[in-house]
């Protein structure tokens, strides 16, 4: 009789770097272990070569790569006895929290702006049973009550805040150079509160075996934080919406604005985290507009069949742009982290598509002359 082995999530599978032990429970609907995909048509079509793969963090259970570090974080707030867990959001991190919260059996309060957050994550947060509270703010509005009420209700504060959700968002770095078996050349990801392209820096150092901010983050539980893995880390390279561009403007943004409304963040949580990362790798940030953006969502969808959401979309848009201009040389690795699937937003995405759906009657010639009308 064959033994089966079933992937049980990131905490189990990267348990011996992680801050948990023997007796945890460990709360999880199996995040992680997302595709790494090679990109085909995208590379051939810009005419450079290069080895493009993007990271497809949309394929998490709640639809993005929030997952990662809420497993975590309610993990251990559950270990620590709370009973309720509250986050400020533009809609993933919310509908993440209300998802694990559910599981754990716990109560979630999520702060969001009002009429700023895409239906297809409000709708996540909604049905999970989430206590939605909406303000007449923005996100950074949000985090700073959140942070504020933190201080007078028992509650545990699940935002990247919260170191345990870097730890678990480091893993994917671990599953990139697993999948790669290297460590890539550049790693591209959009920036919004900064926290990720923290915590996959993170990542990056731990298994090239060099000591980082993570041993602190965990209090010196994991067995084997500083355990080679590979020979070396990638240049980190992070882009934001024009309109939501703090690091671009080296000052915080108070009014952001941008359809990629999960980086519509002027005041990132990890700001000396983020310029740290970006020191230490030799990398850079850039800026994207909104229809760079748009046009490279709908580039992924219509060339490689991989459907992101817009803010998702920012890391290829400005890969891309960097590769053509030769900042990026010809013959690198380059990774691109998608953090979102592309059903988290779908109005955005339906007023990009050109024309109408055809209707037609319901009888064969009608449906053969339409179709044979609009053959390539």
């Amino acid at each position: 009789m064959s033994t089966v082995s079933r992937y049980t999530g990131l905490i189990e599978h990267y348990r011996d770097r992680l801050p948990v032990s023997d007796d945890t429970r460990i709360i999880s609907i199996g995040e992680g272990n997302t595709p790494l995909v090679r990109l085909e048509n995208i590379p051939r079509e810009i005419g450079k070569d290069i080895d493009l793969y993007i990271k497809y963090e949309g394929l998490n259970p709640t639809g993005s790569f929030k997952d990662r570090g809420m497993t975590m974080a309610v993990t251990r707030a559950m270990e620590e006895g709370s009973r309720a867990v509250l986050c400020a959001s533009t809609g993933n991190t919310s509908a993440a929290a209300a998802a694990y919260a559910a599981r754990a059996g716990m109560t979630a309060f999520v702060i969001i702006p009002e009429g700023m957050i895409a239906l297809g994550k409000l709708a996540q947060a909604m049905i999970h049973g989430a206590v939605v509270i909406q303000i007449r703010g923005n996100f950074d509005d949000g985090m700073r009550l959140v942070k504020e009420v933190a201080e007078h209700a028992p509650v545990t504060i699940v935002n990247s805040i919260n170191p345990y959700r870097l730890q678990g968002q480091k893993t994917a770095a671990f599953e990139i150079v697993d999948a790669l078996g290297r460590t890539p050349d550049f790693h591209c990801l959009p920036v919004g509160n900064a926290g990720n392209i923290t915590a996959h820096w993170i990542g990056y150092s731990e298994y090239a075996g060099m000591s980082t901010q993570a041993c602190a983050f965990c209090g010196g539980d994991c067995k084997h934080p500083c355990a080679a893995v590979s020979d070396k880390r990638p240049v980190m390279v992070g882009y934001q919406a024009s309109g939501a561009a703090p690091f671009l403007r080296g000052e915080m943004v108070d009014h952001p604005d941008t359809v990629a409304t999960a980086i519509r963040i002027g005041h990132p949580q990890s700001w000396d985290q983020a310029w740290k990362v970006r020191e230490e790798s030799g990398g850079w940030f850039d800026e994207c507009t909104d229809e760079e953006i748009l046009a490279a969502q709908k580039l992924l969808t219509s060339k490689e069949g991989i459907f992101c959401e817009p803010a998702s979309a920012t890391s290829v848009a400005g890969a891309l742009r960097d590769i053509k201009a030769g900042k990026i040389p010809e013959g690198s690795c380059v990774v691109c982290t998608l953090t979102g699937h592309g059903l988290k937003d779908p109005d955005t995405a339906i007023k990009q598509c050109e024309g109408d759906m055809l209707t037609v009657d319901a009888e064969l010639d009608a449906v053969k002359k339409a179709i044979l009308d609009n053959l390539a």
